[in-house]
């Protein structure tokens, strides 16, 4: 019964693999539409998660935090356009763009609300909407220095509707999910609202836009992380 089980794992590892083109050691320096990523906060070294576990107050919704691990599934997002738009599967996201993060394991996306946040009184960042559909609240604007979103810099995302930066105080939470931290909006942009990607699937473009660079082969920040988890 093990064995089969592992067998059908590795059988669904191998065909999600399949879906995206050049997932593993794809050297190509941009953050590409339909790529799946994890997102770091630079100055805690905490990704961005989420889980089936809701708010206690405020929206109620799926709740958003943050942990160490890097192993941990439930803090993969797709990179989608924004509402009620379409973006080419690989095509790359320009700085100022509008886009929509759909957690993987849930298909509800990163969500701005003007409700409270449980442990700052910042304001609440949830994941919201069915089958990655919701409303405008799902919208965040890349804000970088480049052309196109790199994926070895610093961004920002900026949500459309509250005007707040996603951000981690580094508050911690309790039970049921101790030691998560909290991840909410902020109004103003500091070291503390510093994204990078990090582990993921990144789709391959047709076409290099201009001023794309190479990327070393041996920089192990740009593969997928080893362990595909479904």
């Amino acid at each position: 019964m093990d064995l089969t089980r592992t067998l059908k794992n590795v059988f669904k590892a191998f065909i999600f693999a399949l879906s995206f083109l050049f997932v593993h050691g794809f050297n190509y320096e941009f953050v590409t539409c339909g790529s799946s990523v994890k997102l770091l906060n630079s100055h805690h070294g905490v990704r961005l998660h989420s889980h089936d576990v809701k708010y206690g107050s405020g929206s109620g919704q799926q709740s958003v935090t943050a942990v160490e691990s890097s192993d941990d599934h439930n803090s993969y997002w797709q990179v989608r356009a924004k509402t009620g738009a379409t973006c080419s599967r690989g095509e790359p996201v320009k700085c100022g763009q509008t886009i929509r993060l759909t957690h993987l394991s849930t298909g509800r996306n990163l969500h701005g609300h003007h409700f409270q946040s449980p442990l700052s009184h910042n304001l609440e960042v949830s994941a919201f909407g069915e089958g990655g559909e919701g409303d405008e609240g799902d919208n965040w604007v890349i804000i970088c220095n480049n052309q196109y979103w790199n994926r070895n810099e610093n961004i920002r995302l900026k949500n459309v509707v509250t005007e707040n930066y996603l951000h981690v105080t580094g508050d911690t939470y309790g039970r049921p999910i101790h030691g998560q931290r909290e991840v909410c909006g902020y109004p103003s942009p500091n070291e503390l609202n510093y994204w990078q990607t990090m582990e993921g699937i990144y789709i391959k473009p047709s076409e290099s836009p201009p001023g794309s660079q190479p990327v070393e082969d041996d920089d192990e920040s740009y593969k997928l992380h080893k362990h595909i988890e479904l």
